[in-house]
Formats: structure tokens, C-alpha cells, sequence
């Protein structure tokens, strides 16, 4: 039966959405046609070649479907399942077909990350190995979610619908399809799920995303001139504020913080605990710089290099480096009331103010 998959999945339609690779000259009995190093969902297993008795819990696997959805489900003890196979699952109604993206002890300890626990939820069913049938009747399904597309964008203009479809995902016994969109208002889609229900005959669901999930399931460029993270590699979203461009002393432009979805970038989280940790031993900015020749402010920091700049009141335009540990030193002397003749002896070099922000502003593009 896995030569007929295997067979049945080269000379047919390969949907990318899946993160599905085929890879020639497999070894026969390590069947891996859907690789999952090119899925962003795979999930590696580090505990599989770990040997230990089989435990009397429920076993339960991880699997994947569209390159943006997965979810745990729970097989009998008749089913070895191993990474990358197909599998039909539990829908509601009718089955789906699946990939398993993961499977062992490591789910455990995946489901204890994402905070689900198996006895508070109930979880859906693997029922059995894919069979050719189901595989075939799966790859027709993925070939037509272009043509359903392109047909529910133009169903949907008619309608005057202010609402964008972007995308189309069909179950893999093809009497069931999920249709993602975005709207900026509460849309009336009763009719348009008429016009679908006439036009394909199955059941529909919508399905309301956000831009960030759109950004990702659309795909595109951003500015680093790379495929966008969220739709490459990316498989959750973590919160990104303005503090995080704060931290790592980035220019607060929105236009340049912002990326193709038009929310703050995620890569603005990429290095912020590196920055903080950096920071920690770093004196309060708040604190004056107390000297014969008048009182210094806090302008600027450069974390990587350890550089604190600082200015007079009297003469904000020339700012002064001083390293980390220097300013320390001052500090404690003003502590201890004792007063330095000025910031010039401890300052690496001066530049004014004007050329320091546009060095930063040019840094800051060269970043993004």
C-alpha cells in the first residue's frame, strides 16, 4: 500500500500549501514522500530514537493539514504512526486527511507547551492508515482550491461584499471546505454562503482571520528583501509593541516598523531579550551627570558597543560617548560628593547631535 501512495502522490498534484516534498531515491523502507523540513509546522523529534516501554495512556499524535493549521488527535493501539504519513482523521462531519508531524513521547511534552491537556479536552480520532482512495479523492480536492478561489473572489465581488477571501481549504473527502477571509466591518455573508453551497455542492464554512494570519497565508516579500518569517517559518504570533523598537534604540517611524501585514514587524522581538539582558548592568538614563562645568543628560545608548551618550544641558548639540563602565565611575563619585572638572576626560570622542541621529537613521534602514 505505501508504493501505490508513493506512487500515487508523484504523478499527481503536490499542493505547496502543505509543505509537501518528494524526494527521490527514498529508501523503501523509510518512507518519507511529504518531507517536513520544508513544512513550517513540522515539529522535530528529538525523542525518537528514545526507547521506552509503551505507556497505557492514550496514544495521541500530532498532525498537520493546510501549511498554517494542526492539531492533536488520538489513535488506537492497532496504528503505528510515523512522521510524515498520511492519515484519515475525525471530522465534523465525514474525515480529513492529514499528515502526521509528529508522534512518541515528544508530543507530550508538545501539548504541555501549548497548554492543552487531554483529559479537559476531548480529542478527535485517527481512524486508519490513508488508503489510495482516500489520497486520490485528497489530491483532487487540493488541485480544485485554486479554481474555488479565483470563483468565490468573483461571487463575492458581485455581491458588493466588503470582504476579501484569501484562501480555501477542502477536507479531504471534499463534501466539506473552509473559506478564510478578512473584513474591517461585521459582513452579512448569508448569501454569498448560497452562492457557494449552488456553485460547488458541499458544505461551507467561513472562517474570519486576521492580517498578520493573512500576511502568512498570502505570502510575500518584506523589506529585508527575504520571503516574509510569518509565512515561511513562523507557525504562532507573539505580541510586538513599540517598547520593543524602544529597548534596542530604534527610530520610532512607522512606516518602518511596520511590515507587509501593516502591524509592527516580528523580527522587532528577534534580539529584544539579548537587548535586555544587555541593559541590565547598565546605569539608570534618568540619573544627571553632575560636573564643575554644568550638569550631562542621558541622549543615547549603544548596547552592542557599551556606549552611553550624554550631553550638556547648556549645549545639547555636542554629545560626548562615554563607556558603560566610565559613567558608573561618575556616578559614584557624585555619590560620594565629589564632583569631576567635566565629561570631556571620559568621553571616547564628541560629535553633534545632527550627525549622530542621521548616522542612526542610516543604520536603522541598512536594519530593515
Amino acid at each position: 500500500m505505501e508504493g501505490q501512495i508513493e506512487d500515487t502522490i508523484k504523478n499527481k498534484y503536490i499542493s505547496s500549501a502543505r509543505g509537501c516534498c518528494v524526494v527521490q531515491n527514498t529508501d523503501k523502507f523509510h518512507l518519507k514522500v511529504n518531507q517536513q523540513k520544508c513544512c513550517k509546522l513540522s515539529s522535530y523529534n528529538w525523542l525518537e530514537n528514545y526507547q521506552e516501554t509503551e505507556s497505557k495512556q492514550t496514544r495521541i499524535a500530532e498532525i498537520r493539514f493546510k501549511n498554517g493549521r494542526k492539531d492533536f488527535f488520538s489513535y488506537p493501539e492497532e496504528i503505528t504512526l510515523k512522521d510524515g504519513e498520511l492519515v484519515a482523521i475525525e471530522a465534523s462531519p465525514g474525515h480529513d486527511i492529514g499528515i502526521v508531524s509528529l508522534s512518541g513521547d515528544a508530543v507530550r511534552l508538545q501539548m504541555k507547551r501549548k497548554h492543552v491537556d487531554p483529559e479537559k479536552r476531548e480529542l478527535k480520532r485517527v481512524f486508519r492508515h490513508a488508503r489510495p482512495v482516500d489520497v486520490e479523492k485528497w489530491l483532487d480536492a487540493l488541485a480544485a482550491e485554486d479554481t474555488t478561489l479565483k470563483k468565490t473572489r468573483v461571487i463575492a465581488m458581485d455581491l458588493g461584499l466588503e470582504m476579501k477571501i484569501n484562501d480555501v481549504e477542502y477536507q479531504g473527502d471534499r463534501t466539506k471546505a473552509i473559506f478564510y477571509y478578512t473584513a474591517s466591518e461585521r459582513v452579512d455573508f448569508r448569501e454569498l454562503i448560497k452562492k457557494l453551497a449552488e456553485a460547488f455542492r458541499i458544505r461551507i464554512e467561513m472562517r474570519q482571520i486576521g492580517v498578520r494570519q493573512e500576511a502568512a497565508k498570502l505570502g510575500g516579500i518584506g523589506s529585508c528583501g527575504r520571503e516574509l518569517c510569518c509565512s515561511s517559518w513562523m507557525s504562532s504570533f507573539h505580541s510586538v509593541s513599540t517598547n520593543s523598537a524602544r529597548v534596542q534604540n530604534l527610530s520610532l517611524n512607522p512606516q518602518k516598523l511596520a511590515g507587509q501585514c501593516g502591524k509592527l514587524k516580528c523580527c522587532l522581538n528577534y534580539e529584544l531579550e539579548s537587548y535586555i539582558d544587555a541593559q541590565k548592568d547598565f546605569p539608570d538614563t534618568r540619573l544627571r551627570l553632575k560636573t564643575k562645568k554644568g550638569q550631562a543628560f542621558h541622549q543615547k545608548t549603544d548596547v552592542n558597543k557599551r556606549i552611553m551618550w550624554y550631553a550638556y544641558a547648556d549645549d545639547s548639540n555636542n554629545m560626548m560617548a562615554i563607556p558603560v563602565n566610565k559613567v558608573k565611575e561618575i556616578i559614584k563619585l557624585n555619590k560620594n560628593g565629589k564632583i569631576p572638572a567635566e565629561l570631556e576626560k571620559f568621553a571616547q570622542h564628541k560629535e553633534q547631535k545632527a550627525n549622530v541621529e542621521k548616522e542612526a537613521e542610516n543604520d536603522f534602514a541598512i536594519f530593515i
